[in-house]
């Protein structure tokens, strides 16, 4: 019996032999493969937790330099973030508060720079939408026309599109372009929601240029519906 035994392992142990001549290799390599990938997205998330707390660290210096209005120190804490973390939430919003505080402190050149930064370079549709409408009114008050329409003319977010429109209205308005301006303003006026304060001074701009908003109603109700 202990021979018999001593056979059908020995038989079993061939067969595994076997097995492992013709299998092992790819069983090794899908084993490192699974591990492997375990690994990597074990080391991404970390890799993530510690950009976002350090990006993080890097905002409240930006949130500081801004509330106290000193710009000097403003610029060089968003060129960080921009440069160390800009793959990170951080960074758009940092961007786009240095431009707001600059654009107030009257350094125009910079605060562009810092939305086209964001146009360019943020992850999120939105942000990108933010800058581009802040840009192009930075660019109008300049009268820079054609340039701020060239950054309203970008893809936009279905939500922002009649903030765009309203934007390129004040511009086509401002050229004296009245027709091209009640279209745009026309545009934004049916993408709005009645209960939105902004449609109502789109309105007003409506009403300035001689047209009467109770004959557009039909037209943006059937566009909702």
């Amino acid at each position: 019996m202990a021979r018999h035994l001593d056979l059908e392992e020995q038989e079993q142990l061939d067969e595994l032999k076997h097995f492992w001549n013709q299998w092992g290799n790819l069983i090794t390599w899908a084993l490192i493969a699974v591990f492997g990938s375990f690994a990597a997205w074990n080391g991404w998330q970390y890799w993530q937790r510690h950009q976002a707390v350090q990006a993080s660290a890097l905002y409240d210096e930006v949130d500081r330099a801004a509330a106290g209005g000193d710009t000097a120190r403003l610029q060089q804490a968003v060129k960080d973030i921009e440069d160390k973390y800009g793959g990170t939430s951080y960074a758009p919003q940092a961007a786009l508060l240095a431009a707001r505080v600059l654009a107030e402190k009257g350094q125009l050149d910079a605060a562009k720079a810092d939305l086209q930064w964001v146009a360019n370079e943020a992850s999120d549709d939105g942000y990108k939408a933010v800058a581009r409408l802040r840009l192009a009114g930075l660019l109008t008050d300049a009268k820079a026309y054609d340039e701020a329409l060239k950054q309203l003319s970008a893809g936009m977010p279905r939500d922002f599109e009649p903030l765009a429109a309203d934007r390129r209205g004040d511009i086509y308005n401002l050229q004296g372009k009245r027709d091209q301006a009640r279209a745009e303003y026309t545009r934004a006026w049916q993408g709005l929601s009645a209960a939105t304060d902004y449609r109502a001074l789109v309105e007003v701009k409506l009403t300035s240029l001689g047209v009467d908003v109770q004959t557009l109603k039909p037209a943006a109700e059937s566009a909702r519906s």
